[in-house]
């Protein structure tokens, strides 16, 4: 993909999963755009199976999304739960 592209996608993300205005930071916001990677490494991962490189990354990301998935279940669980739903993301209630 190019520099281009995954400004583009990651600016979207931001904007669907945002709290207010200047929101680029909060929980949401990170736990989306972790997603949107890791699906792009799985997708990438799956034509090139012995990059072993990228499975390593991969490893990390999903490491720092369920951290951060954590952190939200703790402070504010319901939207820990319509997070997970809008992300298609398979947890534990």
């Amino acid at each position: 993909m190019s520099k281009a592209k995954d400004v583009k996608r990651k600016e979207d993300l931001i904007n669907n999963f945002k709290k207010h205005e200047k929101d680029t930071g909060s929980s949401r916001v990170q736990i989306a755009i972790i997603t949107d990677r890791i699906n792009y490494l799985v997708d990438h991962l799956k034509a090139h199976k012995k990059d072993n490189h990228s499975r390593r990354g991969l490893l990390n990301l999903v490491g720092q999304r369920r951290r951060l998935l954590t952190y939200l279940k703790r402070k504010n669980y319901d939207e820990y739960l319509s997070l997970s739903k809008e992300l298609k993301l398979k947890v534990a209630q």
